[in-house]
């Protein structure tokens, strides 16, 4: 339980952090951690491990992941922001079906559902290794300081006062995937945070100031997980409920209400 509560804690901080991260890059509030291919890589490196035995699945997960963030690296040393951001889709849909065909072709029911299991998120953390552990909370280090060492670049550049060159660019792309990637190949893909509380954030503050960001979104992150992660565990009235789905039904009323509070505002 603690391990888990450990991993609700980190998802909560880096999903968000990289999301704002990735949109003040893009200068685009569609910015998002999964948007280049992440979340596709993961889930077909677990998938991969699993059905085939030649490692664990965090293992599998973590190199995938690693492949596709190499990729967008020097992908992104050659093109536009623009054209980055079509490439993941692109690249995130190959990604994602050569998943699929793995995850069709599984040998057994219990390998597919160990994989199902791992891509709920559910912070079970079945099958992680000490080792998995200290090489994750690695990549977490390594993610936040790069982030907080370059956060006054970031709202620079997101106000338009400088323009960051695609080398640098890639670099922070590097250590928002490891932020990402610590959490994402230990627990599975967590959908919504990385999109909607980056989003939340900069509806109920406009400072441009991303460090603010940073607190805000992380203080939300890990409150919205912590309150998923409790309904989950404790709430579940007797039926299975992964993450990602639970805490899209219980955050998505808000971010409509407040959006829309937000917009009747701008209109008086």
């Amino acid at each position: 339980m603690i391990l888990s509560l450990l991993y609700v804690i980190l998802s909560g901080i880096a999903l968000p952090v990289g999301g704002i991260q990735m949109q003040y890059l893009w200068r685009n509030q569609l910015g998002d951690v999964y948007s280049l291919g992440l979340g596709s890589a993961a889930c077909l490196g677990a998938a991969a491990a699993t059905m085939s035995g030649w490692c664990s699945l965090t293992v599998g997960s973590f190199i995938c992941t690693l492949i596709c963030t190499l990729i967008c690296f020097f992908v992104t040393l050659k093109v536009s922001t623009q054209q980055l951001i079509t490439f993941g889709i692109l690249f995130g849909t190959f990604i994602g079906s050569l998943g699929t065909i793995v995850v069709t072709n599984a040998p057994n029911g219990d390998l597919l559902k160990k994989y199902y299991l791992w891509g709920a998120a559910n912070f079970r953390l079945e099958g992680v290794t000490t080792s998995d552990i200290i090489f994750s909370l690695c990549l977490f280090a390594v993610g936040l300081a790069a982030a907080l060492t370059q956060a006054r670049r970031l709202s620079a550049h997101f106000c338009g006062e400088c323009e960051i060159p695609n080398r640098d660019k890639a670099l922070m792309l590097l250590a928002i995937m490891c932020l990402v990637t610590s959490c994402v190949s230990i627990c599975g893909p967590i959908g919504f945070i990385s999109l909607g509380i980056p989003n939340l954030s900069r509806l109920i503050c406009s400072s441009t100031d991303i460090r603010k960001h940073y607190l805000i979104s992380a203080a939300m992150g890990v409150g919205l997980l912590l309150v998923t992660f409790l309904v989950v565990q404790y709430a579940n009235f007797g039926i299975y409920l992964p993450i990602s789905a639970t805490m899209a039904i219980l955050a998505l009323p808000l971010m409509a209400l407040i959006f829309m509070k937000t917009n009747d505002k701008a209109l008086s």
